[in-house]
């Protein structure tokens, strides 16, 4: 597909713009001299955990127990991601281990 300049300089400032209005609005609805509505620190407090839920449900639906490899692969993962977590507390560093971890099971034994 070919676009013209109109085209991507179209696309490269709606992109900016969604990007710039999603970083400066709670900055504009939220001055730091003003107190945020409770509901905002509620979310704040719940949201993240439940995107975390959300995205292991999702990583997992396709998961077959019934056919080999029986989930191990994805097991292992998880397995490692809480060690890690719990051991060092570090997000990135948990998920990138079990990235790691995943990626080398599937490759090295075929599954």
């Amino acid at each position: 597909m070919y676009l013209t300049q109109f085209q991507t300089f179209s696309i490269i400032l709606s992109v900016a713009l969604g990007a710039m209005i999603t970083r400066f609005l709670p900055f504009i609805f939220f001055p730091e001299n003003k107190e945020p509505p409770q509901i905002v620190h509620y979310l704040g407090r719940v949201l993240p955990p439940s995107m975390m839920g959300l995205l292991v449900v999702y990583c997992l639906k396709n998961v077959t127990v019934l056919q080999a490899p029986f989930g191990l692969p994805e097991l292992a993962s998880i397995f490692l991601i809480v060690i890690l977590q719990k051991w060092k507390r570090n997000v990135l560093l948990s998920i990138g281990g079990g990235t790691v971890l995943y990626m080398f099971i599937i490759n090295y034994f075929g599954i």
